[in-house]
């Protein structure tokens, strides 16, 4: 199989740490570039954090740093999820600062898509505000973009707001332009990673699969303990799987646009599987997955980054 050229746009984070070693070990990735958001922690930490992570892999792929907060709304994170720094309590090596590119996310973008001889897919799996600002900055690049495969939306309810979920949340502004793009779009929903839990006989075994396990077991285990005894969910590995295993996921092709100007319902991610607005489908969205086949994909998946 072709190896598909890809660009992650991230905010490491501990799912972020996961699904970045599934693309970067596979086979049947290139990964050119990976570009860093401000989300589950700030901006400095999330760029620190990719190049710990590469720095632990032993990988060498330039990374730019991108957008600090949000287009319009004042900067949140998730520290008291994944920590101050995003990553504590794992013993990673020195960032490998040799890798950070001088150029920012949205120019080192244009410049890896424009240059390539095919069409790149992006991944984001945090907000969406440095591929929202790329998209406006040059939209010549769209030409150049195979697709967007994100995680992040909700066809349901949400895990931020009510109606939200976190990566949307942040910056919802920068989800409507993206999906309003025409670039064509796969949302790896939060609905979808909820039936991705890793049952607890197979995460005991994480910790003796390579460094990868390891470190997925050991920042799991500090940050999602409970989890450990009822299923690890696997959120952002769904964008990965997305692009390996699509099969393993019920998807719909529908038109989604974003709330932003709700009270109570800002990030709502609307997913109109029905038909009701009457307009194109603009996204392939996951509504489900086959939890067993994940859960196989997945343990094989951290198996193979050695």
């Amino acid at each position: 199989m072709k190896r598909i050229p890809l660009i992650i746009d991230t905010d490491p984070g501990i799912d972020d740490a996961v699904a970045i070693a599934l693309a970067l070990y596979s086979d049947d990735i290139d990964v050119r570039l990976i570009t860093t958001v401000s989300g589950n922690v700030g901006i400095e930490a999330t760029t620190t954090n990719a190049l710990k992570l590469l720095a632990y892999f032993g990988k060498d792929v330039p990374v730019a740093r991108g957008a600090s907060e949000p287009l319009i709304r004042a900067a949140q994170d998730a520290s008291d999820i994944h920590g101050a720094t995003g990553m504590e309590g794992f013993d990673f090596p020195e960032p490998k600062r040799e890798l950070l590119m001088e150029r920012n996310a949205i120019d080192a973008m244009r410049d890896v898509l424009m240059k390539s001889e095919e069409p790149i897919t992006i991944m984001p799996i945090g907000p969406l505000t440095n591929i929202a600002l790329l998209l406006k900055a040059y939209p010549e690049v769209k030409a150049r973009i195979e697709r967007i495969v994100l995680m992040g939306g909700s066809v349901t309810r949400g895990n931020k707001g009510v109606m939200a979920e976190f990566n949307i949340y942040v910056d919802p502004e920068a989800a409507k332009i993206v999906l309003a793009s025409g670039v064509p779009i796969v949302m790896a929903t939060l609905d979808a990673g909820l039936g991705t839990a890793i049952p607890p006989e197979k995460t005991a075994q994480l910790k003796d699969m390579g460094k990868v396990g390891l470190m997925a077991h050991d920042l799991f285990q500090r940050y999602r303990k409970r989890s450990f005894g009822t299923g690890l969910k696997m959120y952002d590995a769904c964008a990965v799987a997305c692009l390996l295993k699509p099969d393993l996921f019920d998807m719909a092709d529908a038109f989604v646009d974003v709330e932003t100007a709700g009270e109570l319902t800002a990030g709502c991610t609307v997913v109109d599987l029905k038909g009701y607005l009457k307009r194109e489908p603009n996204a392939t969205v996951t509504t489900g997955v086959d939890s067993d086949r994940f859960c196989d994909w997945f343990m094989e998946g951290i198996g193979h980054c050695a």
